[in-house]
């Protein structure tokens, strides 16, 4: 696939950082985009204007990703806005930075519910399309914490080794419909989270610096266009991890 011209994509988390690069980006090939936040209507409402200035239709929406009724409304808002969604990305996500002893239950539940929990109620909310128009592109937005451990904490990096299990599930049980699901696993992208974090310092990374978001869009869009890769996690991390 050249473009993804009439294509539907769903970015979560799409009002700054990661998630806004790949709607972005997305746009660019081609497709009509919902940009999702949470509080920041302003931030989605100017990643809208920028959409629109690509030639994109575009639909700012608010909704909490790890509610389901939320999550619901956000799915039928997107095709009542733009039409049956075609791609989505599951981006939104949460990131508590937490010595290992001051970690409490509550906190466990937050991170899974937001990182995990949070990416099978979208997909569960979308496939049923996808599966019927046979064709979709699940995309999750991991992290090398899956494989390193990472330096936020063991909740968050169980939530995202979390997401690398339900990704292989998906795209085993839907390889055959026209459906793949892939992962991204990035490391230390120049993002608030990461400015954010003391523990995040580029001579971890063997590159010497931070990632860019649009070095993750870059793989967002290419695996919104193959058909063939499906159960991988491509990872974006400076050489952090290497498999």
């Amino acid at each position: 696939m050249d473009t993804l011209n009439g294509k539907v994509a769903l970015v979560t988390g799409s009002s700054r950082g990661i998630g806004r690069a790949i709607a972005l980006a997305l746009a660019a090939e081609g497709a009509d985009v919902a940009i999702n936040f949470v509080n920041r209507a302003d931030e989605g409402n100017s990643a809208e204007l920028e959409i629109r200035k690509l030639g994109r239709r575009c639909a700012s929406i608010q909704a909490d990703v790890s509610i389901a009724n939320d999550v619901n409304r956000l799915a039928k808002t997107t095709e009542e806005r733009l039409g049956p969604i075609d791609i989505l990305v599951n981006n939104a996500g949460i990131a508590r930075p937490q010595p290992i002893d001051e970690i409490t239950e509550e906190d466990w539940d937050q991170i899974l519910v937001g990182n995990l929990k949070s990416c099978f109620l979208m997909t569960q909310a979308v496939l049923p399309t996808m599966r019927a128009r046979k064709w979709g592109r699940i995309i999750n937005l991991s992290s090398v914490a899956a494989q390193v451990g990472g330096v936020v904490g063991p909740h968050y990096a169980a939530s995202k080794a979390g997401m690398l299990g339900l990704t292989r599930s998906y795209a085993q049980k839907l390889a055959a419909e026209g459906v793949t699901a892939n992962a991204i696993a990035p490391a230390l992208i120049d993002t608030d989270m990461v400015r954010n974090n003391l523990n995040a310092r580029p001579d971890k990374i063997p590159v010497g610096r931070f990632g860019t978001s649009e070095e993750v869009a870059d793989v967002a869009v290419m695996l919104a266009k193959n058909a063939y890769i499906t159960g991988q996690t491509i990872h974006v991390n400076g050489g952090w991890f290497m498999t």
